[in-house]
């Protein structure tokens, strides 16, 4: 098991992966060995997950999420295998904290003191003064 926060866990069952050839640096041996890794975790079935979780997870994965419900991670960033998968564990789980953080408090509307719209009315007074100082000196 997977600890994610106290109350979420994930089987190690539940994540599959795919393991193709990375594109990029590497030279030679980047034609012979399989470094970059594909990690699929389905959402939507995953019993270990939480509704309100799953669904905010759903929302945050965006084009990473297939119309099955299962999320894909590729990573590639790295040069051995061994560390593309701790990559892209490392990225999993960080997207389903994000999920499972509580949502901020919405916002209260306010409204601008008195005091405050007095004190804006008066420094553009002073820039108007400023500017009308520029201009040039009346005719008499």
């Amino acid at each position: 098991m997977i600890q994610i926060t106290p109350s979420i866990a994930l089987d190690e069952a539940e994540l599959h992966e795919d393991f193709l050839r990375s594109s990029g640096a590497g030279g030679q041996n980047v034609n012979k060995v399989e470094t970059a890794v594909q990690l699929r975790f389905d959402v939507r079935n995953s019993p270990n997950l939480p509704a309100p979780v799953r669904d905010r997870l759903e929302i945050l994965a965006g084009r990473r999420l297939t119309k099955d419900g299962v999320l894909v991670i590729s990573a590639q960033r790295r040069r051995t295998q061994e560390r593309n998968r701790a990559d892209a564990l490392e990225r999993l789980l960080a997207l389903i904290r994000e999920a499972a953080a509580p949502p901020p408090p919405p916002r209260r509307k306010t409204k601008p003191t008195l005091g405050s719209k007095l004190r804006r009315l008066e420094g553009k007074k002073q820039r108007s003064g400023v500017k009308a100082m520029r201009g040039t000196p009346a005719a008499d």
